[in-house]
């Protein structure tokens, strides 16, 4: 879904730090490139020789630190998958901290989101999940296998908000609360999608918003 907007929360950014020994600098180094190439222009165009020139390291340095090209996807996705968790985690937190009722924090989580996608400083690069997805006969079933559960613990991080949000304040219409949970993910993989076609910074927060008032008008806020 969310990569590389907040990197001050990234497990990478620690690992490439002072305090990072070399071999962790260098297996972050490796994985930044490939992820840059990966969303720009595929798995399968993006090389281990490319990779390798790139980061400033030998093949058999590559080799040290990944088995082959699909164990760089693993644990790519992987850092991927920890790095989104982790904004989705402090955005929550921050809003849950603001309010005690569900449906209040839930719409001050997208605003919090929303910002984000606003304070980005340039179009959003792309989100790996989409890509493992568009091209999965590139992947071993490994992948495709954590990259499907990924989908499945975001609808249910949303869904459990707002089945929380049900029970406190009914729904005015009857409304499919996983498939609205679903509908934080469409919004998101979409606006990158367009925002990139249109050359549009704003769009991934306005979109964001527009479903922010869908929230509001299903709950009664």
């Amino acid at each position: 879904m969310v990569e590389k907007l907040v990197e001050k929360t990234a497990p990478a950014v620690q690992l490439s730090g002072a305090g990072a020994t070399k071999g962790e600098r260098t297996r972050a180094r490796i994985l930044d490139v490939a992820y840059d190439s990966i969303v720009h222009k595929g798995f399968a165009a993006t090389s281990i020789d490319e990779l390798v020139e790139a980061a400033g390291i030998t093949k058999s340095g590559f080799f040290y630190h990944f088995k082959d090209k699909n164990d760089l996807a693993r644990q790519l996705l992987e850092r991927f998958l920890a790095e989104d968790n982790e904004i989705l985690d402090t955005l929550e937190q921050r809003a849950r901290a603001l309010a005690d009722d569900p449906l209040q924090s839930f719409l001050i989580f997208l605003n919090l989101y929303a910002e984000m996608m606003d304070e980005m400083p340039d179009l959003h690069p792309g989100c790996l999940v989409a890509t493992i997805t568009y091209q999965e006969q590139m992947f071993d079933s490994a992948v495709r296998e954590m990259n499907a559960e990924s989908v499945i613990a975001l609808r249910l991080r949303f869904a459990n908000w707002l089945l929380e949000i049900a029970a406190r304040h009914p729904p005015r219409y009857p409304v499919d609360l996983h498939a609205m949970a679903d509908n934080v993910t469409v919004i998101v993989e979409g606006a990158i999608i367009l925002s990139k076609a249109l050359n549009d910074r704003g769009l991934m927060g306005r979109h964001t918003r527009l479903f922010r008032d869908h929230v509001k008008l299903v709950f009664g806020a």
